[in-house]
């Protein structure tokens, strides 16, 4: 049924009091197990997305992280993340943006949209939102994306992006760095033998603003593909 063991929460909390290696080492098998289970959860995930939208993620295997940190530039020096988490790479150059997902004892999410925009990107969408801040509006506050996920999160500028006034009427927009959706899932939830049919009904509802976002970014302003 690919839903997510109880015991897979159990053994991150148990995971967060122990972040050793010689604790991890010891219960390796309940690990294993795990991360099956957690592993059969995505395979799920990625079927039911597959019949909405073109991912090129491979597997539900490839799209997880590893829980071994990598610590070389971080102050916490603990070696294990507590939690699972896997992100799905929309495919060909039309789709842009992706989709991510975060198990975590009293903290799972389902977030997707735009992390790090190169340059040129950037350039692009708020040059968008500069000539067409009323539909970016119109998305934002459309009914399915509210009641889904609120607001557009993200890191934002602490002033307005150079060649925009500080007065523009879509500067709250214009002073974003990421522009991603975000959804929380309870603990009850995320082990609820309809996690997958939930977790893909978010996703799903979140396609929209993936597919506004790449017609921006992959479109020039004559309406002519940069994708092909």
């Amino acid at each position: 049924m690919n839903l997510i063991e109880k015991g897979s929460l159990d053994f991150l909390k148990k995971l967060s009091k122990n972040n050793n290696r010689e604790w991890f080492n010891e219960h390796k098998d309940s690990y294993t197990v795990a991360l099956g289970n957690i592993t059969g959860f995505a395979t799920a995930l990625l079927s039911e997305m597959n019949k909405h939208d073109n991912i090129e993620t491979a597997s539900g295997k490839q799209s997880l992280h590893r829980i071994y940190k990598d610590v070389r530039f971080s102050k916490d020096k603990t070696p294990y993340n507590t939690h699972w988490s896997g992100s799905f790479k929309r495919a060909t150059k039309k789709l842009r943006g992706g989709y991510y997902f975060h198990i975590q004892p009293g903290n799972s999410f389902f977030a997707g949209g735009f992390w790090g925009p190169e340059t040129n990107d950037m350039k692009r969408i708020r040059q968008d939102i500069d000539s067409n801040y009323k539909d970016w509006t119109k998305l934002l506050t459309g009914k399915t994306i509210v009641n889904t996920f609120g607001k557009m999160i993200g890191e934002q500028l602490s002033s307005s992006p150079g060649g925009y006034a500080k007065d523009h009427p879509a500067i709250d927009l214009l002073r974003y760095k990421q522009f991603l959706l975000k959804h929380n899932f309870t603990d009850e939830e995320v082990c609820s033998p309809d996690f997958v049919k939930n977790a893909n009904d978010v996703f799903k509802k979140m396609r929209p603003f993936l597919n506004f976002m790449s017609e921006i970014l992959t479109t020039d302003e004559n309406g002519i593909s940069l994708a092909d």
